[in-house]
């Protein structure tokens, strides 16, 4: 028996980061983390791109055309917080299903950091703040994807 785990680690891999700008509060902070981590382990400042698009609804649309280009990964980040309709709940769900679709159509993983949240205290508190970073949780599991995906792949 061989159990496989992916390693978290950067080096030689070209990183992705697909950025909602709405809620700036919170994704700018997303951004800067993942940023920060995806350096930290490896990944060479000229191999890591940013894209930037309006809001979480555009987020699958950048990826699917990140995922065509060279790519060992992609890093999703936003931020939706619910409001007083049921908007929160069909963005949220096109969102994750949007990027489910690509990274299986394509099979360059993507990951999930894009906070639904019920406030921006919450989604605060998920973005450095007292209940975690989301956005370096995302871009180490890119890395560890990334690295498992090699050693799956047929020799």
């Amino acid at each position: 028996m061989v159990d496989y785990k992916g390693q978290p680690d950067g080096a030689g891999r070209r990183i992705c980061i697909v950025a909602s700008r709405f809620n700036p509060m919170v994704t700018d902070q997303l951004v800067d983390g993942a940023r920060s981590e995806l350096l930290r382990r490896g990944v060479a400042e000229a191999s890591l791109d940013v894209i930037c698009v309006p809001g979480a609804w555009e987020i699958p649309a950048a990826a699917a055309r990140a995922a065509t280009g060279p790519y060992d990964a992609i890093v999703a980040l936003g931020c939706v917080i619910r409001g007083e309709t049921t908007h929160y709940e069909h963005i949220a769900t096109a969102v994750t299903d949007g990027l489910t679709r690509v990274q299986l159509q394509t099979g360059i993983p993507i990951a999930l950091g894009v906070l639904t949240t019920e406030s921006l205290e919450q989604a605060l508190a998920r973005a450095g703040g007292e209940v975690g970073h989301l956005g370096v949780q995302a871009a180490e599991a890119a890395l560890e994807m990334c690295d498992l995906f090699s050693r799956l792949e047929p020799s």
